[in-house]
């Protein structure tokens, strides 16, 4: 019988005021192999014995009130961070590596969301996302499963988010952030949620500023699940997972879900 296994990625924009959500969420969600973004917390202080209460031992690299990545899994997984490629600054807290030799590995990343065009930090997102396809032509195998998942910050096509005519100088929509987005991608990975839903106007973030944002649907679909071929045909199911967000004190993201069957 083929194993079965549901990966999940969220940004939890702050994992310890958002642990009452993680807490409800997560022991009911089937969730065997959960990517963090955002947590906002210096490795002493992240909320371990939490994680491990629910039966997932979790890996991860943070800093005070920005940025962060983790790794929570039910089964012991090797989890590195920073793109280790010899430029700087590595990412370490924006870049986690899990893997379990000979059978699957996943990049997780909380992708830079960039300001503004004419600022500093939207270079840097485009270098960060060739640093992805960097990554993916030195590390990614073609015939073992591998997925790049998180908070990619990139809407990719027009049924990503609402009024696209209005978006096209924004920095998760721009046309040239969006064609590095589209380079990485030709590497060989498939937009799962897209595979399962080809015209579904469906959203992971919801903006706090934008009222009554979920239940009007005014959102952006810019956390992902890439797989190559390899995992992309193993895939039975990815779809988003909308009530967290509507929870008392959510973040504004929710979660995106992917099973299989290895």
């Amino acid at each position: 019988m083929a194993k079965k296994l549901r990966i999940a990625t969220f940004n939890v924009n702050s994992v310890r005021r958002r642990m009452p959500i993680l807490e409800r969420w997560l022991p009911d969600s089937k969730v065997d192999l959960l990517f963090l973004q955002e947590i906002k917390v210096i490795d002493a202080d992240f909320p371990e014995a939490a994680f491990e209460a629910m039966g997932y031992k979790v890996c991860f690299r943070g800093e005070k009130s920005y940025n962060g990545v983790a790794v929570a899994a039910r089964e012991g997984l090797q989890v590195r961070f920073g793109f280790k490629d010899g430029l700087e600054p590595d990412f370490s807290t924006r870049v986690a590596v899990a893997e379990l030799p000979g059978a699957f590995k996943f990049l997780n990343t909380y992708v830079p969301q960039g300001k503004d065009i004419s600022h500093a930090d939207y270079q840097v997102k485009k270098r960060f996302l060739e640093r992805v396809r960097t990554f993916l032509d030195r590390e990614a195998v073609i015939n073992m499963p591998f997925a790049w998942v998180g908070d990619l910050n990139v809407a990719p096509g027009e049924l990503d988010v609402v009024h696209p005519e209005n978006k096209k100088d924004h920095v998760c929509f721009h046309e040239e952030v969006r064609e590095k987005f589209a380079r990485v991608v030709s590497w060989g990975l498939t937009d799962l949620f897209r595979r399962f839903h080809p015209r579904a106007v469906e959203y992971t973030f919801f903006d706090y500023r934008t009222k009554d944002a979920l239940s009007r649907n005014i959102g952006w679909r810019i956390d992902h699940i890439f797989a190559n071929e390899s995992l992309a045909a193993r895939a039975t199911a990815c779809f988003v997972d909308r009530q967290p967000r509507g929870w008392e004190k959510p973040s504004d993201h929710t979660p995106l879900i992917a099973d299989f069957e290895l």
